[in-house]
């Protein structure tokens, strides 16, 4: 009686003490939620840029800044007009279509991370770390903010460019980190 008692307590102890099938792993969801949110954002993103294929975007453009109280005529968005002009409507579909393959991509591995499928932990580790040399390089390239940009009316998200992309790359190797460091832990039941 005793020993069965004293079984049943290990077996029990075992689960709480990370040896069930399933740890809890609030990040893990987290990253999860977060590719999976941002896959879904990127499907919305690419049926609007389908949508817009076809249509006159420089005229597009311009009624938005009409829209909201812009001056079409400034240097800076004079530039983005000329340059929506020479936008073919087989360019916005290869967009449009490049933005629902990743958006799908990020979806897939979002859900198989939520699941815990082995594959899933290695696409996310591959994808996240795929864009940290290229983040290290704007980073590093000496390009600055522009200067005939500072008499902007609206404010940036951040005062300078760097900081947010910044901000992405310390994200980026978190999550590879963490998913490194605790694959076998999360995964072991595959």
């Amino acid at each position: 009686m005793d020993t069965e008692k004293t079984t049943v307590l290990e077996s029990a102890g075992a689960r709480t003490k990370g040896g069930s099938k399933k740890d809890h792993a609030p990040t893990l969801y987290f990253i999860a939620i977060c590719k999976m949110a941002k896959g879904a954002s990127l499907l919305l993103l690419a049926a609007g840029i389908y949508w817009m294929a076809g249509r006159d975007l420089q005229d597009d453009f311009d009624k938005f800044l009409a829209w909201v109280h812009l001056d079409p005529e400034h240097l800076f968005f004079h530039n983005i007009s000329e340059w929506l002009a020479t936008i073919t409507p087989g360019n916005v579909r290869a967009a449009s279509l490049a933005t629902f393959l990743y958006g799908l991509f990020l979806i897939v591995g979002g859900t198989g991370l939520a699941l815990r499928a082995k594959w899933a932990i290695w696409l996310t580790i591959g994808e996240s770390a795929f864009f940290i040399p290229i983040e290290v390089f704007e980073l590093t390239s000496r390009r600055g903010p522009r200067s005939d940009m500072s008499d902007e009316p609206h404010p940036h998200l951040f005062p300078h460019p760097k900081i947010g992309l910044l901000i992405v790359l310390i994200l980026n190797i978190l999550i590879v980190c963490y998913l490194g460091k605790n694959r076998k832990r999360l995964f072991r039941h595959h």
